[in-house]
């Protein structure tokens, strides 16, 4: 396999690096511009920085590292060199600019604060994620506790989390506690935006005895790849032709229509696809 060569792997890990300071930045702006003069956390190692740091007067951005080193160490055993140096680095950004943005308050309204927050805080920590960092030292953890426990990474974090909205509602109240759960909810669903793109894609398998009709107008009106599966019915014992593709969100209606115009007893089974790659799809998609 051909190597690639080291000035591509330099521009390469300038952009990540460029990517994970544009990530912590806005992270930062989030919880210092939005959430901390509110006293609204987020979960994980952030909102317990945030609570460490309210309890001791100490600074924000000094706390996230001291909390985060053990788990970036932690990670070495379990991430590898490459993600525990861009860990490091995206936490050392997000905390110098957590100095940076301290004192700035962009609103007092609990609402705002709340909704923009968690927009703001999720798109920051999304492209962190995309650019292989992390912010959240808890996840490292997860994945070396949740095993020897018997619960999922999913589990252990949700456990967490409770556990650290039980303590906001002690120190900062109870009101305050359920903001913070609004503002985890709504970054975790910017992150899966972030992450994923508003144009999802759509894997499509479809089960007709028009299979080839149905393939070929495919072809030649979504100008799509699509994938021949031989299989049989379970209750005919018939041999059957499927037909398999991925389509975006926006082709999703035509190809209904194409379908139900040549076969309407056609069976079709539509999945959600987070990620999908090769040149055809990417160059196909490029031009929606």
């Amino acid at each position: 396999m051909k190597e690639i060569p080291l000035k591509i792997k330099i521009a390469l890990l300038i952009r990540k690096m460029i990517f994970l300071s544009i990530g912590a930045f806005i992270a930062a702006g989030a919880i210092e511009g939005f959430l901390a003069p509110n006293n609204i956390i987020d979960g994980g190692v952030i909102g317990i920085s945030m609570i460490a740091s309210f309890l001791s007067g100490k600074n924000l951005g000094l706390i996230v590292m001291i909390i985060n080193f053990p788990f970036i160490c932690l990670a070495f055993t379990k991430m590898g060199k490459k993600f525990v140096l861009q860990t490091f680095f995206a936490v050392l950004m997000f905390a110098l600019s957590l100095n940076l943005f301290h004192g700035h308050t962009a609103t007092g309204d609990l609402l705002l604060a709340t909704v923009f927050g968690g927009i703001i805080l999720g798109a920051g920590v999304g492209i962190i994620l995309r650019n292989e960092g992390s912010l959240d030292g808890t996840e490292i953890l997860s994945l070396v506790l949740s095993k020897k426990w018997g619960l999922s990474v999913g589990e252990f974090i949700m456990g967490l989390n409770i556990f650290i909205y039980c303590g906001a509602g002690f120190v900062f109240g109870w009101e305050k506690a359920m903001y913070s759960m609004l503002t985890y909810f709504i970054a975790y669903k910017v992150i899966d935006i972030v992450m994923e793109g508003l144009n999802n894609s759509k894997s499509v398998r479809i089960i007709s005895d028009k299979s080839c009709e149905i393939g070929q107008a495919l072809i030649e009106k979504l100008d799509i790849g699509i994938t021949y599966i031989y299989g049989q019915g379970g209750y005919s014992k018939q041999d059957k032709m499927l037909i398999y593709c991925i389509v975006s969100r926006l082709e999703m209606s035509n190809l209904k229509e194409i379908v139900k115009e040549i076969d309407p007893n056609a069976f079709m089974s539509i999945v959600d696809v987070h990620e999908a790659y090769g040149a055809r799809l990417h160059k196909r998609l490029d031009k929606i």
